[in-house]
């Protein structure tokens, strides 16, 4: 059952890899964004994983549904910038990026190698949603309403940056 949920890890890893090679590279926005939903999609199978399916459930509707179709309203109100074919090369800062991302995985893996495993449970244990619900409303109450403001506020702007750019002001 152990090697079942390990092939089960590495093949959610690979899609969230996947995906974020393909947010990553992708030239096409919308590509870009499948991207990412595939890889929102890995990260609610790791939760699945980790016996919490609570967790999974809202990972796909809050950010796969609801983020992601945000953020595709956001690139098909705007335009792309004049001029921006001639942009198009390799920069010295996608360079760098790419240096610094390829640092990650390396201290990662670092840090798994060196890891001791603690001991674990046969069967995980699953939280109970009342204490979770409760753990989310109490100390966090405050922090989850002003990310929903400024969630609200960043797609009122980029609506209102796209419909001053097309009227051409």
């Amino acid at each position: 059952m152990q090697s079942l949920a390990i092939i089960a890890f590495g093949v959610y890893v690979m899609i969230i890899l996947l995906g974020g090679l393909m947010a990553v590279f992708s030239r096409n926005m919308v590509r870009a964004l499948v991207g990412l939903i595939l890889t929102l999609f890995g990260v609610a199978g790791c939760y699945l994983l980790m016996a919490a399916p609570f967790m999974a459930l809202m990972q796909i509707l809050i950010y796969v549904a609801a983020v992601s179709i945000m953020i595709f309203f956001a690139i098909m109100l705007t335009k792309p910038p004049v001029g921006a074919e001639e942009h198009a090369g390799r920069p010295w800062w996608v360079i760098a990026g790419s240096v610094v991302a390829a640092l990650a995985p390396v201290m990662l893996i670092g840090r798994v190698l060196r890891w001791q495993p603690l001991a674990s449970y046969e069967h995980p244990q699953e939280i109970v949603l009342m204490d979770l619900g409760q753990t989310f409303i109490e100390p966090y109450f405050l922090a989850f309403e002003l990310i929903s403001v400024i969630l609200t506020v960043a797609m009122a702007g980029a609506v209102l940056l796209a419909f001053e750019r097309r009227q051409g002001r």
